[in-house]
């Protein structure tokens, strides 16, 4: 899935605790941490970027919030009814097993071969730097890693209803779980890694309804297309920001979160009702606005990060958001008008609202007083999340789509 954002997090209901049983032995194929080296020699340590570990070179999980990628599962009988042949007769399976033959081919089955340079460099990012770039190779291991997950038992349950539709699922989940794998392994190069088989089993996992879980991945896969390319294109115009090798895949990885994205703009068209009606309208805007808004506060907390390859974080997120909509409003019924300036405006409000929180939580005020403080503060975000979600939108959606491919416009 995406970058950063794959399982991205909305603000809807969830259920949790759920586990996905055939999800553990496959896991195997990722490198998981217990082969990860510990830290470099020479190198600050974990315990001194405060970090919490396992056992040595195996970090502890982030603990998870509202901006955390999570593990996701669904109703897997209503897909299994939903994508079966002997009911479903009209399913378009020719667009389907043309598509299976595009993932077959696996483009990308050289792609991700580690050189000689990732360690090197590791070892010279020092200082805050080091720091981001684990948080931030963490994030992106466990956003892939929860797709591989929901992928692979997608795959599994729809095999025998509809085996096109679940060998595609298998197929990407082989994807997810080789981005995952090279994320954890650029992780070990910083000393610390992942235990991904130990996720599997004790993470919480959230349950999405099906056309949740296709809103959701659909922005998720697409925004993460419109995320690498943005850097990459970046990057390969300012060489001297290239601090990590890992940045000089993200052209050919990017062509994996848009093929996965051109498959779920499959799976909407096979189910019109998803697409057709007010509560179609409804959904698809409040999806795209709770996965911006999610990606504009998650990355303006982290904004050094960014700042270290050379880019600037408000412009970047606009940017990505303003490309994502204008893909999504393709096939959603309904999307944002993310171009009105009084979007940006209570976007920005949204961020100092926050700024203003993380401020209360980091004094060293008395927890009561804390709350007292915060209290305002939740009513102006609530607010102007309201506001958000009730601004200008464009009713746009067509069945009609095409791939993005190379036709992306250059950041």
């Amino acid at each position: 899935m995406a970058f950063l954002m794959h399982g991205t997090n909305t603000f809807a209901p969830c259920v949790n605790g759920t586990r996905i049983p055939a999800a553990a032995p496959v896991a195997r194929r990722c490198p998981v941490a217990a082969r990860a080296a510990a830290a470099a020699p020479g190198t600050v340590n974990e315990e001194s970027l405060g970090f919490k570990t396992m056992r040595r070179g195996i970090k502890e999980a982030a603990s998870e919030s509202i901006l955390t990628p999570r593990f996701y599962t669904t109703n897997f009988e209503a897909m299994e009814d939903m994508f079966s042949l002997e009911r479903n007769p009209d399913l378009p399976m020719e667009e389907f097993d043309a598509m299976l033959s595009e993932f077959k081919t696996d483009y990308n089955q050289t792609h991700f071969v580690r050189n000689n340079t990732f360690k090197k460099a590791a070892e010279n990012i020092q200082g805050p730097n080091r720091k981001i770039f684990i948080e931030f190779l963490e994030r992106s291991c466990t956003a892939e890693f929860s797709g591989f997950l929901l992928y692979k038992e997608l795959g599994r349950r729809l095999k025998k209803t509809n085996p096109v539709v679940a060998e595609i699922f298998t197929m990407m989940s082989r994807d997810e779980a080789r981005h995952a794998g090279f994320l954890n392994k650029a992780m070990s190069d910083f000393g610390l890694a992942l235990d991904l088989g130990f996720l599997t089993k004790n993470r919480k996992y959230t349950f999405f309804e099906p056309k949740f879980i296709f809103y959701a991945t659909y922005l998720s896969e697409k925004i993460g297309y419109w995320r690498y390319i943005s850097i990459y294109r970046h990057l390969q115009r300012n060489p001297d920001n290239q601090l990590y090798p890992l940045f000089e895949y993200f052209e050919n990885w990017c062509q994996d979160e848009n093929r996965h994205g051109d498959f779920f703009t499959a799976l909407l068209k096979s189910q019109p009702q998803f697409l057709d009606d007010w509560k179609a309208k409804l959904w698809s805007r409040f999806f795209c606005l709770s996965v911006y808004v999610t990606m504009y506060l998650n990355d303006h907390q982290r904004s050094s990060f960014y700042e270290s390859l050379g880019l600037d974080t408000t412009q970047f997120n606009r940017h990505v958001i303003i490309e994502t909509n204008k893909t999504t409003a393709r096939i959603f019924p309904q999307v944002p008008d993310c171009e009105a300036p009084i979007f940006w405006e209570r976007m920005e409000n949204l961020i100092n609202c926050n700024k203003k929180l993380a401020a209360i939580g980091a004094s060293e005020a008395p927890a009561w007083l804390k709350n007292l403080q915060r209290l305002p503060v939740f009513e102006r975000f609530a607010k102007n999340l309201l506001l958000v979600f009730l601004g200008p939108q464009l009713d746009i959606g067509s069945v009609d789509f095409v791939p993005e491919g190379d036709a992306a416009l250059a950041f």
